[in-house]
Formats: structure tokens, sequence, C-alpha cells
């Protein structure tokens, strides 16, 4: 598999652990409920009536081997991580690095497209002015007036559209190389299920690999 494929196995391997944890992590599923009645109680000639609770996950008489499965999908992680971390060190640039390194030329392009948006205005706010006076009597009473308020850029707009604009280009370049990258070089690994399977169709391969 390349390298986009071997992220995308891996996301799976992770979405898989998941589930299992879900199953092991809800008590219901691992423990063992029964519920007795006490009918003899208020009626000495009735049995009592004894029930096993329903449990949620088809799972929960079979946690041994959820367990094992879980410690075998993490197994399988482990061993793809490392064959990916493998075929990384090999390439010409840090992917790692310059993944995040793009996030960062996006988000600062984004706030400087922001700014080239910003225009000059002027705009009259009826009422906006508010204070206090003191009448010809001599009190202090409050005031409403008009206020004007007129908006003005202080940076060079041209500099700061070309600056996003490279940014934007570098950013461009950058993912082009990254995905020829995840394209074109091979990750070592032996895939044993089909990504799109499910929790029960890759629970049962392990089942078969544990025979």
């Amino acid at each position: 598999m390349n390298l986009k494929e071997a992220f995308r196995y891996q996301n799976r391997l992770q979405s898989l652990m998941d589930e299992a944890r879900t199953i092991l992590n809800t008590e219901d599923n691992v423990t063992v409920q029964k519920v007795t009645v006490m009918k003899k109680q208020v009626m000495p000639d009735a049995e009592n009536e004894t029930r096993i609770q329903e449990v949620p996950s088809q799972y929960a008489d079979r946690i041994n081997d959820v367990v094992g499965f879980l410690v075998w999908l993490l197994s399988e992680h482990e061993k793809l991580t490392q064959s990916i971390r493998r075929t990384k060190n090999a390439l010409k640039i840090d992917m790692d690095g310059e993944i995040s390194l793009n996030r960062q030329r996006q988000e600062i392009a984004s706030v400087l497209r922001g700014m080239t948006a910003l225009r000059n205005s002027e705009r009259t706010v009826i009422g906006g002015g508010r204070g206090y006076r003191f009448n010809a009597e001599g009190n202090q009473v409050t005031y409403v007036c008009d206020l004007q308020k007129v908006t003005t850029i202080n940076f060079d707009r041209k500099m700061v559209r070309n600056t996003a604009a490279e940014l934007e280009r570098r950013s461009d370049a950058v993912s082009q190389a990254i995905d020829e990258c995840a394209i074109n070089h091979q990750v070592d690994y032996n895939c044993l299920f089909d990504v799109n399977d499910g929790f029960d169709e890759v629970f049962e391969v392990y089942m078969e690999q544990k025979k």
C-alpha cells in the first residue's frame, strides 16, 4: 500500500480500537446482572422470579475475546505506525513538519485575506453619542447626539495582499509535494482485512488468526 492508503488503514485501526474500548468500558457488558423479584415476601405461595438482565452488546458473552481483539488491533497499529515512520524517514521532505507548517501558512493567509477585505469608511450613528452637561439652571442632565465614525486602514493593503498570495502559492506547492509523496511511496505492511470491513468482519478475521 502507498502512504495515503496506509494513513487510511491506520485511521480504521484506530476506529476499531475505539469501538472495542466502548464495549469494554460499558459495565453491563463486562458484568452479569441477576435480578430476583422477591415475590415470596408479599405472597407466601408465590415463587421468586429470577432473570438475567439484558446486555447492550452482542459481544458481552465474548469479553475475553474482545480484550484479545483490542490488543491485536493495537499490535497491528504499532506495526503499521513503525512502517509508516520508516517510509517517511526515506522521504526528501519532512512530511509531518510540512503538514504542520502548511496549516500555519493557510491560517495566516486567511487572516491577511480578512484584512484586505477591510475598507476606509465613514458613517453616522444616529443617537450614538451620549454624555452629561449642565443646563441653564446648573443642573447636570444627560444629552444625546449623533456620532460620526471614521474608519481608516493603517496598513499597506498591496503588501498584505501580495503576502497572502505568496503564502497560498507556497501552501499549494507543498500540498502537491505531500500528495505526491503519499501516492508514490510504499509502506511495507501486510493488510489482514479490507479497510471497509465492519467491526464484526474484522473480529472474525482476528478469531481465525487466533486459531
